[in-house]
């Protein structure tokens, strides 16, 4: 259940730290296209109004009221940066190391950076100077990750409707790259095309 109370992030700005840059990405599972990760910063000047009071992990919220709750956060958060980094990447690097260097360039580009980093998962961002501490399943716990886990998941989805458009044989628009059983049939049909990850044992096996 998201905690309103923002009671992790007020701990955090009690040590004197001055902003916070909440973390969470999208896109480490599908078979195709980008992984995208979000950072959203909030100060100890940070409340939440009425307005984003059905902020919640990006997963259990629908497509429209991600949309509009989009718009939101962007209006009311300090800042907000986004990463993305592409198939080709996931491919060189691993989709873990992909991962890392999305939160990276959603951290840079920010102009004002955090000074404490909150990362939705188990692992922290290694080679990052900046303090951090992790929430295991932080998108549905942590206000400002669940923030960041909606800014994450409209971005890539909207990059997947794009490439639905170039793509158009793989249905895209459905399953935004995921491993269901009408991708992994249209896979099996046409082959991977330009954005499938090449490394993914479902999409290596018919390669």
């Amino acid at each position: 259940m998201i905690d309103f109370e923002l009671t992790e992030e007020k701990k955090i700005l009690s040590y004197n730290y001055k902003t916070i840059g909440a973390l969470d990405e999208a896109g480490r599972g599908p078979l195709a296209g980008p992984v995208v990760a979000a950072c959203v910063i909030i100060n100890a000047n940070f409340s939440i109004n009425n307005e984003l009071m059905e902020v919640n992990d990006s997963k259990k919220l629908t497509a429209k009221k991600r949309e509009l709750l989009f718009d939101l956060i962007k209006k009311h958060f300090i800042d907000v940066g986004i990463g993305v980094c592409d198939h080709q990447t996931i491919d060189r690097i691993n989709i873990l190391q992909a991962t890392f260097l999305a939160m990276k360039k959603a951290i840079s580009s920010i102009k004002n950076k955090p000074d404490f980093l909150i990362i939705d998962g188990s692992i922290k961002i290694p080679n990052c100077s900046t303090p951090q501490e992790t929430f295991i399943k932080g998108d549905g716990r942590v206000f400002s990750i669940a923030a960041a886990s909606i800014i994450a998941k409209v971005t890539r989805d909207r990059i997947m409707l794009e490439m639905d458009r170039l793509y158009p044989d793989y249905g895209f628009i459905q399953h935004k790259g995921y491993g269901t059983k009408y991708h992994l049939e249209k896979l099996k049909q046409h082959g991977p095309c330009p954005i499938h990850r090449l490394s993914f044992n479902r999409v290596k096996q018919l390669v």
